[in-house]
């Protein structure tokens, strides 16, 4: 896949529609996969990614630099997640891991067992969230401090001093519950 920053070089000369097109394709997946991180759920995911373009599309014309694309998308379904707790007047709660599927496109190709995918998972849930969400936009969505201190609306330093601590906590958290567990018969 071309680097889609590449596609969107020169933001005024690509006709409104052709620029959805191109966002759309190139970035979908990744939305949806930081949806889904967020949600749980994968009907949920869809329908943020979905909810995330149309107000991508309605606002199109404000994205003066290219290279925000990413972060500007990311930016949007954030805040769509935060207003459908908000709309519901519920209170911000993470996805319960033992009800959340493990969907097949979120294993990774690096060798790690469904069984490890899963650890990692309930580890990454088990941390408070201002520590999971910037590891996760770094790790799941490739994204640099910068841009992660953009979308969450954090200083550069914040989210480097964040990540070290959530690599932390998520070692400790991984070595605890794979720790041997001593039978004392």
């Amino acid at each position: 896949m071309s680097k889609p920053n590449t596609c969107l070089a020169s933001v005024r000369k690509i006709p409104k529609r052709k620029l959805f097109e191109t966002l759309v394709q190139a970035y979908a997946k990744d939305l949806y996969r930081y949806g889904y991180w967020l949600s749980g759920d994968s009907g949920i995911a869809e329908d943020l990614v979905q909810e995330t373009m149309m107000r991508a599309w309605r606002s199109i014309d404000s994205l003066k630099d290219p290279k925000a694309a990413k972060s500007w998308l990311f930016t949007i379904l954030r805040r769509e997640n935060y207003r459908r707790f908000k709309k519901k007047s519920v209170q911000l709660e993470v996805a319960s891991i033992d009800d959340a599927q493990v969907q097949p496109h979120l294993v990774s190709d690096d060798g790690l067992s469904h069984m490890d995918n899963l650890a990692m998972r309930q580890a990454l849930h088990k941390m408070p969230k201002v520590y999971s969400e910037p590891l996760v936009l770094q790790v799941l969505g490739g994204y640099s401090c910068d841009e992660i201190a953009q979308i969450i609306d954090i200083k550069p330093g914040a989210v480097m001093t964040r990540i070290c601590r959530a690599k932390k906590r998520l070692r400790n958290i991984l070595k605890h519950d794979h720790a041997p567990r001593s039978s004392h018969a």
